[in-house]
């Protein structure tokens, strides 16, 4: 790919993923020249919060090992100087690396110029490139065109096909119908309900969503109970979401799965 200017892949390791509310604890920066010559700074930032063991169980960054760090006020003039004149890329930034930076620069005072400035983002290549249906999977997996896409038998065989096709590519893979139901139906470990309303903070359920994003459901259900009423009878909640937040109402709130 030719370059017109430089351009500036990075990546972020934070406390969270809400840009309102999360640090970052980690920034690193790729600098590719027209040239081919590349400029490289990173950093762990120390967050002024401590960072939550379920995100330190993601990317390994405890509070011990960014105390001493510069903290991102400090780090943000030497950033904005080496992404200035330079276009901006890396994996996912549309959605939470670019959003995550320009909310720190903010808080500390300055911005983040993105008038003009060009985005890639391999992970929509990657979307883009490397469709997600049932026709891809069937020639990945079976080297086969599916014929008649859309229509419910050759669909339905076409899927048999390809879970007998995974099974035998991945050997790791659970070998009966329980294991493997349990394997497609779990849910991210950070996640405290299906829908990822709530994640684990600390040990904690904590709010993923809304006014109350990053607060715990401890705190809510004691401080502002009617909010968890009114979340309860809300059209799009699901029963298991409903039920808890009248759990919590009751005195009683998830506990984390150990292990």
């Amino acid at each position: 790919m030719k370059l017109e200017r430089p351009l500036v892949f990075f990546d972020l390791e934070a406390t969270g993923v809400a840009p309102l509310d999360d640090r970052i604890v980690d920034v690193a920066l790729i600098k590719r020249l027209p040239d081919g010559t590349e400029q490289a700074f990173c950093s762990y930032v120390n967050p002024g919060i401590p960072i939550p063991a379920e995100a330190s169980a993601i990317h390994h960054i405890t509070d011990a090992m960014v105390k001493d760090a510069p903290s991102f006020r400090e780090l943000a003039p030497r950033i904005l100087e080496f992404v200035a004149s330079c276009d901006l890329g890396g994996f996912n930034v549309l959605k939470y690396d670019i959003p995550m930076l320009q909310a720190e620069f903010k808080r500390a005072g300055f911005e983040l110029p993105m008038d003009g400035r060009r985005v890639v983002d391999s992970f929509v290549v990657f979307q883009r490139m490397e469709p997600r249906n049932l026709g891809a999977a069937y020639k990945f997996y079976c080297g086969k065109v599916l014929e008649d896409a859309h229509r419910a038998e050759p669909d339905a065989r076409a899927a048999l096909e390809v879970l007998w096709s995974q099974l035998s590519r991945y050997p790791e893979l659970p070998g009966t119908v329980e294991a493997l139901s349990a394997f497609c139906q779990s849910r991210d470990p950070r996640n405290v309900d299906a829908e990822g309303k709530f994640v684990w903070r600390n040990g904690e359920a904590a709010f993923n969503f809304g006014k109350h994003r990053t607060l715990t459901l401890r705190e809510i259900a004691q401080r502002e109970p009617s909010y968890l009423e009114w979340l309860m009878r809300a059209d799009r909640t699901t029963a298991e979401l409903a039920k808890i937040c009248r759990e919590a109402l009751a005195g009683r709130f998830p506990a984390k799965p150990q292990g």
